[in-house]
């Protein structure tokens, strides 16, 4: 068995857009974090190098002045020595605690190197919430002086600062989506026309816009397209020309079984010549309904046109009613329209011996034509290939039973052509229903 990441059904979307969607702003998130937490540690090291030096550098002068003036002078400088994170304090300070962190020890060894080693020096902790050390040494006339140091990280971030970051991330999200967008939709019409795809419907290409890589596959499915309505389109001219040469001889062939005199034999070849020409005739209706007649739209009076149909089939004998109430107009193509229905008609009578028609509006207004029997019906794995061409149930080449296998197929090419969609189904309690819905 192949094996599932573990985050497939956790996480990790199923559409193409999400995948690249989160990759990007994953992506451009963490650079964006690694960015900020670099200029950050710049930052943080910086104001340590400027806190560092600065005792380094002054200590050691301040230190030195202070020693050389007398006690008495000493206190009048203290203010214009100190500086922002260190000031020094005469006296032996606050009582603290050995301090023993790297940060302590950096700051006493840069405070050594500034007076250097000429003082002993040593550094405590004054416990509290503020971060504060204290650095004890002696004057050379046995003075105590205390450095008072309060160490500063990084400088406090401005109050707008957080705002401008939401709207970066903002930014990053609005142009990721539009960049995944931008990418991902023509990959979507090209997937919609590809599902909608029937070459014996008249359509517009699709647009060929876009990145190039796209408008390459767009116009490699254009010209696909082409290619199979143009097989199509052949397949339907060799069988209209089969069919069509074909009646010259039959027609000879039953004038001269009809000659014959009367015996078992010509009644055999006058029947296999019928059931010849039926296939012949049955073969050029599939080629023209596939062709299209030219037929123009007309308007029809429903129940006056669905009346008419079953009166025909009652007048020979045939089991054909129309249930309920019959109202309404359509826009259609008339002829076209009957013989989608006598094709129904004709098969719910060969497998049920009565066919029923019912006219009905759905929800969208639609007029749907449904005709039902109570024959065996088809399998469910079997009703799409029922309207393919030559496609046969019944597997025998009796045409009484098994039939041509184009009646449907015809039915079904006759439907696209006015413009509406063909539904078989199975009907609860048994039977076939083939629905024709107008458009």
């Amino acid at each position: 068995m192949r094996a599932i990441p573990w985050f497939s059904g956790l996480i990790w979307p199923r559409t193409l857009r999400s995948r690249i969607f989160l990759i990007l702003l994953i992506g451009l998130a963490l650079a964006y974090g690694l960015s900020f937490s670099v200029l950050y540690m710049e930052r943080t090291m910086s104001a340590k190098a400027v806190m560092l030096g600065t005792l380094e550098n002054d200590v050691a002068t301040s230190i030195a002045v202070l020693d050389r003036l007398p006690p008495g002078e000493r206190g009048d400088l203290l203010d214009r020595l100190s500086r922002g994170n260190y000031r020094f304090v005469l006296g032996p300070g606050l009582p603290g605690v050995p301090d023993t962190s790297s940060k302590g020890a950096e700051i006493s060894g840069k405070i050594e190197e500034a007076i250097g080693h000429r003082f002993p020096i040593s550094i405590e902790r004054i416990p509290g919430a503020v971060n504060r050390l204290q650095a004890h040494l002696t004057l050379s006339d046995g003075s105590p002086l205390t450095i008072d140091v309060t160490p500063k990280g990084v400088m406090p971030i401005a109050a707008w600062l957080p705002y401008v970051f939401v709207i970066q991330m903002l930014l990053l999200i609005l142009c990721t989506w539009f960049a995944v967008r931008q990418a991902i939709r023509p990959l979507g019409a090209l997937a919609a026309a590809a599902d909608a795809l029937d070459p014996n419907k008249d359509g517009p290409a699709l647009s060929e816009a876009g990145p190039s890589e796209v408008a390459h596959a767009v116009r490699a499915f254009n010209a696909m397209r082409e290619r199979i309505a143009h097989y199509l389109e052949e397949r339907v001219q060799i069988l209209a020309a089969i069919s069509h040469d074909l009646q010259t001889p039959i027609t000879r062939m039953r004038l001269r079984a009809d000659m014959a005199e009367d015996s078992p034999e010509k009644e055999k070849l006058v029947h296999d010549l019928g059931e010849i020409q039926r296939l012949v005739q049955d073969g050029i209706a599939y080629a023209r309904s596939a062709h299209g007649s030219g037929e123009k739209n007309a308007r029809i009076d429903l129940a006056s046109f669905i009346d008419s149909i079953s009166y025909d089939y009652q007048d020979t004998g045939k089991a054909v009613t129309v249930v309920g109430l019959v109202q309404g107009a359509a826009l259609t193509k008339p002829h076209a329209l009957r013989r989608i229905l006598s094709n129904f008609i004709d098969n719910a009578l060969k497998f049920a011996g009565a066919a029923e028609i019912s006219v009905e509006h759905n929800a969208e207004n639609n007029v749907v034509i449904t005709v039902m029997d109570r024959g065996p019906g088809i399998p469910e794995d079997m009703l799409e290939a029922a309207m393919q061409p030559f496609f046969r149930l019944e597997q025998s080449r009796n045409r009484e039973t098994g039939g041509t296998g184009l009646g449907l197929a015809i039915a079904q090419q006759l439907t696209a052509k006015i413009g509406g969609s063909l539904r078989l189904y199975n009907r609860a309690g048994g039977g076939l229903a083939a629905e024709v819905t107008l458009r």
